[in-house]
């Protein structure tokens, strides 16, 4: 019970604090599980950081328009769906970083 509501609020941390809140639950967690989400979660957001890096320098060129709007919706949707996830207790790996845990 107390991993699936860390589980939650290490996916809903992405909209208040997304590097801090993974972090302090990989440090004071015991559950593998969880600490599998913390780094997935910290990794998601680092890619996606870079991602939305690169596609803001290419849309200069208008080619990295298309990029940010997908990669902007995938920053906010993909959270959303972890947290049902978590709610429904089925596992879920983050999209691009999951498998890399």
């Amino acid at each position: 019970m107390e991993s699936k509501w860390s589980k939650v609020i290490i996916h809903a941390s992405s909209f208040f604090a997304p590097w801090l809140v993974p972090i302090i639950f990989f440090l004071v967690s015991s559950d593998e599980e969880v600490k599998a989400i913390s780094i997935q979660a910290i990794l998601f957001q680092l890619v996606m950081a870079i991602l939305l890096a690169v596609s803001g320098f290419l849309s200069i060129f208008i080619i990295g328009i298309p990029f940010l709007i997908v990669f902007g919706i995938m920053l906010f949707v993909v959270p959303i769906i972890g947290i049902v996830k978590a709610l429904t207790d089925e596992p879920w790996r983050y999209p691009i970083v999951g498998r890399w845990v």
